[in-house]
């Protein structure tokens, strides 16, 4: 199964280029009083480590989307440690190869992959976002904007390497 890197970087720019516009003009304002972030308090960080490092992270949940998303993946994972399917011979990869001829383009779509995207951020994003949340005493607007952020992100991103990365 050959992957298609490129698209994992290119998926790894959504939360960069979202973030923009979801922590700028959406909810920028709303979301500095909820974290009692002011412009002045914002100044000097060093925002290019900030933004090489969140890529660097995007990147990882570019990666780990692709199993989640591209259900041909199971297969493969399956199968990858039997006799002869790593030098590509034998019956199991015989198997593999007829089984990718007939179901390897099923539910490889932008659509499918926003749908799990979509799942990921609202069964493991947002319970984790709102379990730090209630510890740190954060607000339900909180939650809602940085949840938000990431399920579209992860629905984005989803579609992305659904769509293109193998």
């Amino acid at each position: 199964m050959e992957m298609n890197f490129l698209i994992f970087f290119l998926a790894a720019l959504i939360p960069l280029i979202l973030g923009f516009v979801w922590y700028g003009p959406l909810f920028g304002t709303i979301w500095m009083k909820e974290v009692g972030f002011t412009k002045e308090s914002m100044k000097g960080k060093n925002m290019v480590l900030t933004f090489v490092m969140c890529y660097i992270f995007s990147l990882f949940i570019a990666m780990f989307l692709l199993p989640i998303t591209i259900h041909q993946m199971g297969i493969y994972s399956t199968l990858a440690g039997e006799p002869g399917f790593t030098e590509q011979t034998g019956v199991v990869f015989d198997y593999y190869k007829e089984f990718m001829v007939n179901y390897g383009n099923r539910f490889r779509t932008f659509k499918h992959g926003a749908l799990h995207g979509t799942l990921s951020g609202i069964f493991l994003v947002l319970p984790i976002v709102a379990i730090i949340a209630m510890f740190e005493r954060k607000s339900v607007k909180y939650i809602a904007i940085n949840a938000g952020y990431w399920i579209l992100s992860l629905a984005i991103m989803g579609g992305i390497v659904c769509k293109f990365g193998i």
